[in-house]
């Protein structure tokens, strides 16, 4: 059986010198470019999110908790509602 190093035709080939003026020329030796440091980027503490005051944010959440409840009532008083103008019968009927 042959080994898998004779089957592979790309095996010692510089994947970064491909397309290069080292393929070109081959005698040209690599470069290599030093690499300036980037500017370090101060992050904030919050990206997307800005930070509310404590009260401001309880008064905020408080509301929306307190809407989701007042909705949930008023959806079911109208359940409620629509039971009792029905006066019962049948829902659905599998025979037709």
């Amino acid at each position: 059986m042959e080994s898998k190093d004779a089957k592979d035709p790309f095996k010692g080939v510089d994947w970064k010198a491909v397309g290069g003026e080292m393929q070109q020329n081959p005698s040209v030796k690599p470069t290599l470019k030093k690499r300036l440091p980037k500017k370090i980027r101060q992050i904030p503490d919050f990206y997307f999110l800005p930070r509310w005051p404590l009260p401001s944010a309880l008064l905020f959440c408080t509301a929306c908790v307190a809407g989701g409840v007042g909705a949930g009532m008023l959806v079911e008083t109208w359940i409620q509602n629509k039971v009792k103008e029905d006066g019962g019968g049948v829902i659905w009927e599998f025979d037709k």
